[in-house]
């Protein structure tokens, strides 16, 4: 008898549904902001090949984003990490050209922004982009409602049309009752909800968030991690997320972008990041993960044997290993994983174990591997993957010894900011 697993518990990585879309709704093209004196002068030249001390030292100048490339797909929770001084909150200003970048494209629905006047600027913002900043940027003078409502009064909405709506995005992110109350008399979560209620007010195509729950109590940033979560499940908005908090990073995005010293270091889901983090930057960065409650069970299936029944449980690929471990560990015989109808490898205690057997500091967290995945959107700085490296089945690689009908691959990232 074949079950299949129906946990309400079980976690499915949010990135599934956004990697069967094709279409971009950001195209990044080789984007480039250098501070400093005559910046056009360092990009296309051999001083754009300088590190950061030694072409600041010669010219004055300072590279924050350097030739960074990717796309962002309809509905996706894109987030951009790094340490401070990576580049990535000027990355995000980029997008929207509160910085102006120094060469390169940003495409939106195939719209060079950087081409945009002033006028048609106006208008993207006003209607098709939305921001949430670390600082709330709230108006003291204003109520919880006028603040909400701002958006739409810029833009020229007629005021009963305007705080209908409000009134609407206060409910959503649970702030009925204050629409009276001053941003003075909220605490810090409830302002970043209105800041929240403000962005999502005037229907934006695409929100931006820069590092909006930095400055929160740690019990607070879970809420409003949690809050995001929820709201991009009723609304479905494409958002661009930066962070430089590895843990809110895996919790939110469906991929991550890594940064250093303005550059892309790693791009992928939160599974590729961990299961195979391109360089011993990104490597020391996910070494205290838990990496039962990232990786998926397309990380650790491998061929069923040609003895083993393969009558047993069902599960996706995409399912989080935590949310298995009960039902494989249960199980009397291979746990199978299938999509589509397919079965694309099984899942024992054996490779369970392996996971939840978090190495000793210091030590290898898997067998070393050429990590190349079939994602069409793979970019690394790096040209493999390393020891420490969770390697999932590659039919196409005969050295790993696993010829599966299934596959697997993922991309990774992680950075700063300026």
């Amino acid at each position: 008898m074949v079950t299949t697993m129906t946990s309400p518990t079980q976690q499915v990585r949010p990135g599934a549904a956004a990697r069967s879309e094709d279409r971009a709704v950001l195209d990044v093209r080789g984007l480039w902001k250098v501070f400093g004196p005559r910046p056009d002068r360092v990009v296309g030249t051999p001083l754009a090949e300088l590190p950061r001390s030694e072409l600041r030292a010669r010219t004055g100048c300072v590279t924050a984003v350097r030739d960074v490339s990717f796309t962002v797909r309809p509905r996706e929770v894109f987030v951009v990490m790094g340490l401070s001084g990576s580049g990535k909150s000027t990355l995000v200003r980029c997008l929207t050209r509160l910085v102006e970048p120094t060469a390169g494209e940003v495409l939106f629905d195939g719209e060079d922004i950087r081409k945009a006047g002033d006028r048609r600027l106006r208008e993207l913002r006003r209607h098709r982009f939305a921001m949430v900043f670390q600082n709330f940027g709230l108006l003291p003078h204003r109520r919880v409602l006028d603040n909400v409502a701002y958006g739409l009064e810029i833009r020229g909405t007629g005021k009963a049309a305007r705080y209908e709506r409000a009134r609407e995005m206060v409910e959503l992110v649970g702030l009925s009752g204050f629409e009276d109350s001053y941003p003075d008399q909220l605490s810090g979560g409830m302002q970043q909800r209105v800041g929240l209620a403000r962005a999502l007010a005037v229907d934006p195509d695409v929100l931006f968030f820069d590092e909006p729950f930095s400055a929160l109590d740690p019990l607070i940033r879970r809420d409003m991690q949690n809050e995001v979560i929820r709201l991009h499940r009723e609304v479905g908005k494409t958002m661009i997320f930066i962070t430089h908090d590895l843990a809110e990073a895996l919790k939110l995005g469906d991929r991550i972008l890594v940064m250093r010293d303005g550059e892309l270091v790693q791009m992928g889901t939160p599974d590729e990041v961990v299961g195979a983090p391109v360089d011993d930057y990104v490597r020391e960065f996910v070494r205290d993960v838990p990496r039962a409650n990232v990786l998926t069970t397309r990380w650790i299936m491998r061929p069923p044997r040609p003895d083993e029944p393969l009558d047993g449980p069902e599960t996706g690929p995409d399912v989080v290993v935590r949310d298995v471990v009960h039902t494989v560990l249960r199980a009397t015989r291979p746990v199978k994983v299938v999509e589509g109808g397919e079965l694309l490898g099984v899942v024992t205690a054996e490779e369970i174990l392996g996971v939840l057997a978090e190495p000793v500091a210091g030590e290898p967290t898997g067998k070393p591997a050429d990590f190349a995945g079939p994602s069409s959107d793979r970019t690394s700085a790096g040209a493999g993957v390393g020891v420490g490296a969770v390697k999932p089945i590659d039919p196409a690689d005969p050295s790993s010894g696993r010829t599966s009908a299934g596959s697997s691959g993922k991309p990774v990232g992680s950075g700063e900011q300026g």
